[in-house]
């Protein structure tokens, strides 16, 4: 990624990925420059507002934008198809079984995806949850490691976001919002008194615990 800041305090931002680039900034003038100087360098096709990029598609409404995998779902998904059918003439049990999981998977995820609301501000928020890929049946080495360092990964994420905003100069709202789905975690993030059976994850503890006392986050 490339920026570049104007006097009047705008910015236009290059993302560049092998062969695919995209523009993006509130300078016009300087985006309209930049264009014209890749033109004369590579040979370029101005494909209009972004739609697609690294298998993300990118859709803008009033509420704001829109990004989902659908298109690289359904490219994986004629792979899949292509792989089981050559079972075709003699399909087993275990076959109808790949077949059944690609068709609920199908019904149920390629139109799923994340809404950036256009709510007039930079409030950084992230989501956390370390049993999202977890069964009932399985049994975790330790809720508690595996919350906190979730967690902790939340944090860096989100503070990684942060100083990205900064170097551009769009300062977000503080402190940033870190959401928990467990209630624990959140006690002992707020509580100075380490528990016994917590002290394996005193390095993540003390870290999450750093960041809410300097204000730059709070778990809710």
């Amino acid at each position: 990624m490339f920026y570049k800041h104007s006097n009047e305090g705008k910015v236009a931002i290059l993302i560049a990925y092998v062969d695919d680039i995209v523009l993006i900034g509130d300078d016009c003038n300087e985006l309209e420059k930049l264009k014209g100087k890749l033109a004369e360098e590579f040979e370029i096709k101005d494909m209009g507002a972004l739609k697609y990029f690294l298998g993300m598609e990118f859709s803008r409404s009033k509420e704001g934008i829109f990004v989902n995998q659908r298109k690289y779902v359904l490219d994986e998904t004629t792979f899949l198809v292509s792989m089981v059918s050559q079972f075709m003439h003699g399909p087993g049990l275990e076959h109808f079984e790949v077949v059944y999981r690609i068709l609920r998977y199908l019904k149920g995820t390629p139109g799923r995806g994340l809404l950036f609301k256009s709510q007039g501000h930079l409030q950084i928020e992230a989501y956390t949850d370390a049993d999202w890929a977890g069964s009932i049946n399985m049994v975790v080495r330790s809720s508690a490691e595996d919350e906190f360092r979730v967690v902790a990964h939340g944090i860096c994420d989100i503070m990684w976001i942060r100083r990205l905003l900064e170097e551009l100069k769009m300062t977000g709202s503080s402190p940033m919002k870190l959401y928990c789905d467990n209630k624990a975690t959140i006690s002992v993030a707020h509580n100075p008194v380490l528990h016994d059976r917590t002290k394996h994850v005193e390095v993540d503890k003390h870290f999450i615990k750093e960041k809410i006392d300097n204000i730059l986050v709070c778990m809710t």
